[in-house]
């Protein structure tokens, strides 16, 4: 620590360059520290002579780090993350609750953990969840929380998983939707399929579904969020491609139902990841376990609902 205070001429550099560095301009750098760009720009330049290295390449329109700069900001960017989070812990603690915060997508948080709250304020109640929420693809850093949900094939140097399920996916849509197609098809007539689609995420998957036939899928819907995908699914809009941890609960409930028998699995893998350079607080660990132990449960019940899906065998080789 000695050596730390050597090497930089003060504090204030810690703050002014993480706030360079995120901002990647040294104006709005000065406008969130309350100083002048010029100030900004002095400070920087101190501490790149006092460290002997250049920190940014400067540019009409900004900054970028340079080599040296991402390593110190990576670095410095985890310390203040481990601060935040120690200091909200010890606000916690005086308030006397425990919080945890959860990167997930709008559609987890929608369709999954809102139809399980009050069984989460009941095993915990003293938690207080916090939401970083994703619209379309979950991906993404989880510095700054306590657990991701992400598709990632395992733990690196940086991150831990805790595994919940292979990647699968499920054509769904409503009850309602369905009984209509099947008239249709009763009557005669060969209808057509209504997707609703994820922008941006997904490529046009009705033939994984509804091979050999072209027509099969003739209108469509695109959404940028996933949340209102497996919505319209539910109102009876069409079928939509469903990610099998988003809709288990809906699928389990039948207000959801199998669009078809086909099921894609991805090789991904739906984990919780969270960062090695926070310490696993028990809160953390508690809620982990709890969510991924009723995922499983609910997993279970829609392969014994739907065993034309054959989710028994894909679960089990995703654990091999």
């Amino acid at each position: 620590m000695r050596k730390l205070r050597l090497a930089l001429p003060s504090m204030n550099g810690f703050f002014t360059f993480e706030a360079a560095a995120r901002c990647g301009n040294f104006a709005r750098a000065a406008e969130e520290l309350n100083v002048t760009p010029a100030a900004v720009s002095r400070m920087m330049g101190r501490l790149e002579e006092h460290l002997g290295i250049t920190l940014f390449d400067r540019m009409p329109g900004g900054v970028t780090l340079t080599e040296a700069g991402r390593i110190l900001y990576e670095a410095i960017s985890r310390g203040f993350s481990g601060i935040e989070y120690a200091l909200r812990e010890i606000e916690d603690r005086k308030a006397g609750v425990e919080t945890v915060t959860l990167s997930v997508s709008t559609g987890f948080t929608t369709h999954w953990i809102m139809p399980h709250m009050a069984e989460i304020k009941r095993a915990f109640p003293s938690l207080e969840l916090r939401f970083q929420l994703i619209m379309s693809a979950i991906s993404g850093p989880v510095t700054d929380v306590d657990l991701g949900m992400r598709f990632v094939n395992g733990p690196d140097e940086r991150h831990e998983t805790s595994y919940i399920m292979p990647e699968i996916l499920v054509p769904i849509c409503s009850p309602g939707y369905r009984d209509g197609q099947r008239s249709l098809i009763t009557g005669g007539a060969a209808p057509a399929e209504s997707l609703i689609d994820l922008s941006d995420v997904q490529p046009d998957w009705s033939q994984v579904f509804f091979p050999g036939d072209p027509g099969a899928a003739t209108n469509s819907m695109i959404f940028s969020d996933y949340a209102i995908v497996v919505q319209a699914a539910m109102l009876g809009q069409g079928v939509a491609l469903g990610w099998l941890n988003v809709t288990c609960h809906w699928l389990r409930t039948k207000a959801l139902v199998p669009a078809a028998s086909r099921v894609r699995t991805t090789g991904r893998h739906c984990q919780f990841v969270r960062s090695r350079d926070k310490p696993l607080r028990p809160i953390v660990a508690d809620v982990r376990d709890w969510m991924i132990a009723r995922l499983g449960e609910d997993v279970r019940h829609v392969a014994a609902l739907y065993p034309d899906l054959r989710l028994d065998a894909l679960l089990e080789r995703g654990q091999d």
